[in-house]
């Protein structure tokens, strides 16, 4: 044990100097929070880029990246240390309330010629975007008439790239619902992909949550899950109230199990239900 935190036998050397080294460097430029428990994700994560980089020691990686060559390689360490957990209607309880209390409002938007316009804010691989999309097209089959549209986004370009793929693992399958997975997915070999109505439905970009946001309009629905556990609470704060400011009147905004909102955004949003929340009508004055 070295300051209360277990040592890490293996090719390399991680100290506690050179972790926290790593973590600032991490949280200056994503935000994530990386505590001394997590010494040794960390190392997991990153030997697999000392290795790749034909490096002897993490002091050599550390110096590397903290140098004016190392700037591709910050971005890499950021992906490997971010977390990729999702599935297919992973808490479906949101998309049930999606469905049957959203929807119906969204469908009158569109169809009166209005943009609709959902986020799903760290979206990793696209499980999250495309539960959103066919929630969407289980109630109006023909949403590629209307200006409907998902924005999904994550820091990540790997797990984006699977996204906009939409090719699948044929287990993943599994948490889909039957009949939307008769409806819009095709299933070859040992993987599936998703039509395109679906695939058109979703826009994936990269987009680091702590940087300015490009998007200049509002959205009716947001999907913040399970990303907040990973910021400090001042930075959970600061971006719950970015994202209240960005839900147009009655818009929701589903967060994760473990998650709640805190800060000057409690007063811009009512709880709905459990881990659910909807923007507050502003005074007519």
């Amino acid at each position: 044990m070295e300051n209360g935190m277990p040592n890490v036998t293996s090719e390399f050397n991680l100290s506690l100097e050179q972790f926290h080294e790593i973590a600032q460097v991490v949280e200056r430029m994503t935000g994530i929070n990386l505590p001394e428990r997590k010494h040794a994700l960390v190392y997991s994560r990153l030997a697999r880029r000392v290795r790749a980089l034909g490096m002897k020691s993490f002091a050599d990686y550390t110096a590397f990246v903290n140098g004016t060559e190392g700037k591709d390689e910050l971005f890499k360490m950021a992906e490997a240390l971010t977390t990729n957990v999702t599935k297919f209607f992973r808490e479906d309880h949101h998309f049930e309330h999606f469905k049957t209390h959203l929807m119906p409002r969204l469908i009158s938007k569109a169809k009166a010629g209005e943009k609709v316009r959902i986020w799903s804010a760290g979206c990793s691989s696209g499980q999250e975007p495309y539960s959103i999309a066919l929630c969407i097209l289980a109630s109006l089959p023909d949403a590629r008439s209307y200006d409907i549209k998902i924005l999904a986004t994550d820091i990540n370009t790997q797990v984006l790239a699977t996204g906009r793929r939409g090719v699948y693992a044929l287990e993943d399958l599994a948490s889909i619902p039957a009949n939307l997975r008769n409806s819009w997915t095709e299933a070859s070999g040992n993987q599936f992909e998703f039509d395109e109505a679906a695939k058109r439905l979703i826009s994936f970009k990269q987009l680091n949550l702590i940087e300015p946001w490009p998007m200049k309009g509002l959205f009716n629905a947001i999907f913040c899950r399970n990303v907040m556990i990973y910021f400090s609470p001042e930075l959970q704060s600061t971006l719950w109230e970015r994202f209240a400011s960005k839900l147009d009147d009655e818009g929701m905004i589903y967060i994760g199990h473990s998650e709640r909102v805190i800060g000057p955004a409690t007063g811009k949003l009512n709880i709905e239900g459990p881990t659910a929340y909807r923007k507050k009508l502003r005074a007519v004055a």
